[in-house]
């Protein structure tokens, strides 16, 4: 016998079974709707399976709540994974790196500090000042010491300008010592620099003017900063060597230290701390420069006092204050002057009046003579035409002979050849020699042009016996 169970699928059939069997049933059903409600909460259905009104509302949404906790949890354990690993080598870091015990061990274990290397120009702030040292600030919080015994080795100019606050050029001796002080020197660094500029110079070949500190037995010491240049006796200029004298190094050079020079940067080794400098090289070029300044500055009339830096055969050059003038010939003095070595030596003073000034070329004219009084003015006063004078025999020309009155050196007249002799005379030796000393008669008198003539012929003349008598 059939029975049905109200609610049920009537293609659903029941066959009797007993209550055990009933129970089992029962059982094993409420497990699997069990397992089938757990299903689907925590999966999707299948892609061939309908969906229901059931597992489209409460169990869909709580499938998607399940895997979105389940990928934020994933993402949580993720991050905090990240972090473990990335915090753990900080950690060993932060663990493995010691406290600095010197200022040295900090400026490197600091980013922000520079490692300061030995040898290296800075420029640092002074910090404070004592007795003992002085702490300086290189930048980057970085600081060094000056120590107390370089203190003792500066100059007044050095230590004043170390004040609290001021910029000054500093040399890293050591970066580290064994105090772990970073050591500095402020005399190794103004000399670094006097180094560098020397190379600069020795570039350009600028002139560079200083003064001669000392000597050796080979030449000149000259200060070039705080650094000691060489100039070797052969750079000495032609000037400065012509007034030399004496057979040590003190004799020859000893008066010339203290004394301004102009000088070219030759050679440059600081390696071996070499520096060749050359006056020579510089001289052209000092002597062009002052000439320049000194021309705008000279008028015609001038007189000046100068120096003897040369002597050439037609006359003497005079440094007249940084130039060079010439005193030709015939402007060193009223007498005749065969050589200016007759009159001057080099490095002798003088006294010259500016006679001539010419910008275009450059050149100045002297003379010595116009500062002694005009002896012509003499010859207008004490003699006449047709007076019987001294005369020494100084020149012979084919036309005549130059005399140089006894009582007027400075005077020299001219014995023509016609005057000479009443016979013919070829040339003038046929009648006198240089160094003769005779008895002559005034026959011409020029002042203006300053021309004298004299004659030998006409000496024991019948014309001139009256003359002769009131003498």
């Amino acid at each position: 016998m059939n029975s049905t169970i109200p609610g049920a699928d009537e293609s659903e059939e029941l066959t009797p079974s007993s209550s055990a069997e009933q129970s089992a049933e029962t059982t094993a059903v409420d497990t699997a709707e069990q397992s089938d409600v757990s299903a689907s909460e925590t999966s999707e259905p299948a892609a061939n399976e309908p969906v229901t009104s059931e597992n489209s509302g409460n169990g869909t949404i709580k499938a998607e709540e399940a895997d979105e906790s389940a990928e934020a949890q994933t993402t949580s354990e993720d991050e905090t994974e990240a972090e473990t690993e990335a915090a753990e080598p900080v950690a060993e870091a932060a663990s493995e790196a010691p406290e600095p015990a010197t200022m040295a061990e900090a400026m490197e274990q600091s980013p922000d500090v520079p490692v300061l290397k030995r040898g290296e120009l800075l420029d640092g702030t002074v910090i404070s000042t004592s007795p003992t040292s002085i702490l300086v600030d290189v930048g980057g919080k970085a600081e060094g010491v000056i120590p107390g015994r370089e203190l003792e080795r500066m100059n007044r100019e050095t230590l004043e300008m170390l004040k609290e606050g001021a910029t000054v050029p500093v040399f890293v001796v050591n970066p580290h010592d064994h105090q772990g002080n970073v050591v500095l020197s402020v005399n190794r660094a103004l000399e670094e620099r006097d180094w560098q500029m020397a190379e600069e110079y020795r570039a350009s070949q600028e002139v560079y003017e200083s003064r001669v500190a000392g000597y050796n037995k080979g030449g000149l010491i000259v200060r070039f900063g705080r650094v000691r240049g060489f100039v070797p006796q052969s750079q000495i200029s032609a000037e400065r060597r012509a007034v030399m004298d004496g057979s040590t190094p003190e004799e020859r050079w000893g008066e010339m230290v203290n004394e301004t020079i102009a000088v070219k940067v030759m050679e440059v080794d600081r390696s071996r701390n070499r520096l060749i400098l050359s006056e020579r090289a510089a001289a052209r070029e000092v002597r062009e420069s002052r000439k320049e300044n000194l021309i705008g500055d000279l008028a015609v009339g001038e007189v000046r006092t100068g120096r003897v830096v040369s002597l050439v055969d037609f006359g003497a050059f005079i440094d007249i204050g940084g130039a060079e003038g010439l005193v030709h010939l015939t402007e060193l003095s009223w007498q005749h002057v065969t050589h200016p070595r007759e009159l001057l030596n080099v490095g002798d003073e003088v006294k010259v009046e500016v006679i001539s000034v010419d910008p275009d070329r450059k050149r100045i004219g002297l003379s010595m003579k116009s500062q002694a009084a005009d002896p012509w003015d003499t010859v207008a006063i004490e003699y006449n035409v047709g007076q019987l004078v001294q005369g020494t025999i100084t020149k012979l020309t084919k036309f005549g002979a130059f005399a140089q009155l006894v009582n007027a050196p400075e005077i020299e007249g001219l014995v023509h050849i016609s005057e000479l002799s009443d016979q013919r005379v070829n040339h003038p030796r046929e009648v006198v020699n240089e160094g003769d000393t005779l008895t002559l008669r005034v026959v011409k008198m020029d002042i203006e042009n300053r021309r004298l003539g004299l004659s030998l012929k006409r000496v024991n003349s019948p014309e001139y016996l009256d003359q002769d008598w009131n003498y």
